[in-house]
């Protein structure tokens, strides 16, 4: 048996267990669920002397974006939800060995990516199949990672948590872990209005924190809010133009992505990576994976879904030289009767040029998002 074979086997078991998982999750909320919706006018003391008194936080919602599809009001942002969260994202506590967080992966100088590997690195540094993906703007995505094998982003932080080349815990002994932990009753119980840790309750929190992760304060967002800051260079205006002629159609703006999933041509690497195929079993999806956003693009290196390229000239040079045919080719890249995108060395420096107005250096440096 491969090395891949065995991966997918891996992979299709842990995500058939987070369905279920996640199916069970909801089932319960809608039966009940653990905890009352938090209600920012309802204030109360509990036995530890903590008041539940949450504080309703305004969903930062982008004048140049559409409407985001995670559900607010079945997880309404609170102050008090938001801070448990973030406490819970950079807590390595929760990883077997007590070493990796979800900070750890996810670093916010890098766009909530990661720029030491090429591939995930977790415990035991051990390598997992992929690049990290950055997580920015999650409130208006549907699927997950590269192959959109999660679907639920209140269930999203399960899979790095279980992982065994991530963070390798049992989710049961996690939030045991959390309930054992002198941190976190008073957090809850600020929060949900008790000091128990359930499911239900732990993945909201996390959800809330990665929910306020929004990058919409780069030089462009400036420049198409007609707000000061916004002035683009002769260069960076035709790199615009160019893009929205040969890149926009599957990075759309102002997201900079479609969310779907597209074969750019890369030739297979050593890991043999199907892609969306793993998910679906589907041929039409073999080596497909999911159109990153762009936002922040001259931090999330290295790039691909594994973090082949380290430097925005090769993937332009992957798309103007580079690109291979193969059954499940995105029609966009042979069209005319060739293979890829063309592109002189003049139109790649203007590309790149707008591609780096795209740095939102507010949410790079927000502390509210930082781990200290």
């Amino acid at each position: 048996m491969t090395r891949q074979t065995i991966y997918t086997i891996k992979y299709i078991g842990l995500v058939v267990s987070l369905l279920l998982f996640a199916l069970a999750v909801s089932c319960q909320t809608k039966n009940g669920g653990n905890e009352p919706t938090p209600n920012p006018d309802t204030t109360s003391t509990n036995p530890g002397g903590v008041v539940f008194n949450p504080t309703a936080v305004p969903f930062p919602q982008p004048a140049n974006f559409p409407i985001p599809v995670y559900n607010l009001s079945q997880n309404p942002l609170t102050t008090q939800g938001v801070a448990l969260g973030k406490a819970l994202f950079y807590d390595p506590q929760l990883s077997r060995d007590s070493t990796i967080s979800c900070g750890f992966c996810h670093q916010q100088f890098a766009g909530f990516a990661h720029s030491d590997h090429a591939l995930s690195h977790g415990i035991d540094s051990k390598f997992g199949p992929r690049n990290v993906p950055s997580i920015q703007n999650m409130a208006w995505s549907r699927e997950f990672f590269w192959d959109g094998g999660v679907t639920d982003l209140n269930t999203l932080s399960i899979a790095p948590l279980t992982n065994p080349v991530e963070m390798d815990m049992k989710f049961a002994d996690v939030l045991a872990r959390v309930q054992q932990s002198p941190k976190y009753p008073g957090m809850f119980t600020a929060a949900f209005g008790s000091d128990t840790v359930t499911t239900a309750r732990f993945l909201k929190a996390i959800a809330q924190f990665v929910v306020t992760m929004v990058s919409a304060d780069s030089r462009y967002d400036k420049y198409v809010r007609n707000e000061s800051g916004g002035t683009l260079t002769s260069d960076e205006l035709a790199g615009l133009t160019l893009f929205k002629q040969k890149c926009a159609t599957c990075h759309a703006m102002d997201l900079f992505t479609d969310y779907s999933y597209r074969n750019n041509g890369l030739p297979v690497g050593s890991i043999n990576d199907q892609g969306r195929f793993i998910i679906t079993q589907n041929e039409v999806d073999r080596l497909k994976f999911k159109v990153p956003s762009l936002r922040n693009v001259e931090r999330t290196f290295p790039y691909m879904h594994d973090g082949r390229f380290s430097t925005l000239e090769q993937i332009l040079d992957h798309y103007t030289s580079g690109v291979k045919d193969s059954p499940t080719l995105d029609p966009l890249l042979k069209a005319d009767g060739r293979l890829g995108i063309a592109m002189t060395d003049t139109e790649k420096k203007q590309i790149i040029s707008f591609l780096k107005t795209l740095t939102d250096n507010t949410f790079l440096t927000n502390r509210k998002l930082s781990a200290n």
